[in-house]
């Protein structure tokens, strides 16, 4: 009995040590970080003016302001206005808020008929200039667009306090993944 648990011992030590240094070996082999931003030292990132023909008058400052800030914290890019490595510009297109059929809310009216609540649309649609003066073959030019739906009870001010953060985030979450991951 003692023999075949000396033969465990040392198999389970065996496979300890190769599973360590496998799992060295993959770690120097594979960066979990997964930035294509390897030479980039400097961003400018240009104000994105509302060109749309519905006009939220704080989206442009508040977009431009967090499309900057996620560039500034989330990577070791610096600003700059003078000779940037990578230039960040574009305008919003698009800002519209129109009915949907989409509803998962019903309530019964008095009469034994189904009444289903309204829901609303907010779509906004971004063009962006993207140009990496290090690397030229990544530059592009693509419109992203994103959209929320809510109940159509919500004021003009809950739609810009909330549905407007959450569409311009996701908007962003796609411009710096398509700029700065590399998958």
């Amino acid at each position: 009995m003692n023999i075949k648990l000396k033969k465990v011992k040392i198999f389970q030590l065996k496979f300890s040590w190769i599973l360590v240094i496998s799992l060295g070996f993959l770690q120097s082999c594979y960066s979990f970080t997964g930035s294509s931003l390897t030479d980039e030292k400097t961003v400018q990132i240009n104000e994105f003016p509302n060109n749309a023909a519905l006009v939220n008058p704080t989206l442009a400052q508040q977009f431009s302001t967090d499309i900057q800030n996620r560039f500034l914290q989330r990577t070791t890019l610096k600003g700059t206005k003078e000779n940037p490595d990578i230039l960040i510009e574009g305008e919003i297109t698009d800002y519209s808020i129109s009915p949907t059929t989409i509803s998962s809310n019903t309530m019964s009216n008095n009469v034994g008929g189904v009444v289903q609540e309204s829901q609303n649309k907010l779509t906004i649609t971004v063009k962006v200039h993207y140009e990496n003066k290090l690397h030229p073959d990544s530059s592009f030019d693509r419109t992203y667009s994103d959209e929320a739906v809510f109940n159509s009870s919500l004021s003009q001010a809950d739609i810009e306090a909330s549905q407007v953060k959450i569409v311009t985030d996701r908007i962003i979450n796609k411009i710096f993944n398509d700029i700065v991951a590399n998958w």
